[in-house]
């Protein structure tokens, strides 16, 4: 956890306090089901807020991140997400894309995930906990 203090949401800024080396945490789209252990934190107001990039934002500014996991799909399905994404994420940032299949699995053992208002396809993103030294 960085000590930025942007986050306002209490129950995110928890999850991010509570977490470990190489846990992770998920935001997703509107669409993207919620199941397992993964803790539900619904931010959805209604179509397209809060918006994927800024949720993106703002949680990059609290959470020390090792690497980042995005559905393979987005690439042809969402190319502009998909880039926004990575100019978000920076060059420091490793990402690992897996089948949308394979992430709605990987996101099932995440602390949490995030539902955002995004209708983007594949506005989706499993956030790897690193350590802040």
């Amino acid at each position: 956890m960085k000590k930025n203090a942007v986050l306002l949401n209490a129950g995110i800024t928890a999850v991010i306090a509570e977490m470990g080396h190489t846990e992770t945490l998920t935001l997703g789209d509107c669409g993207l089901p919620i199941r397992g252990n993964a803790k539900r934190l619904d931010l959805a107001l209604k179509a397209g807020v809060p918006g994927f990039i800024e949720t993106l934002q703002t949680v990059l500014a609290e959470l020390q991140v090792e690497r980042a996991i995005l559905a393979e799909e987005i690439k042809s399905v969402s190319p502009q997400m998909e880039r926004q994404i990575l100019d978000c994420l920076g060059d420091s940032i490793p990402v690992e894309y897996v089948p949308h299949e394979t992430f709605k699995r990987m996101s099932e053992d995440s602390k949490a995930v995030v539902r955002t208002g995004e209708q983007t396809s594949y506005a989706n993103i499993i956030l790897v906990s690193g350590v802040p030294f």
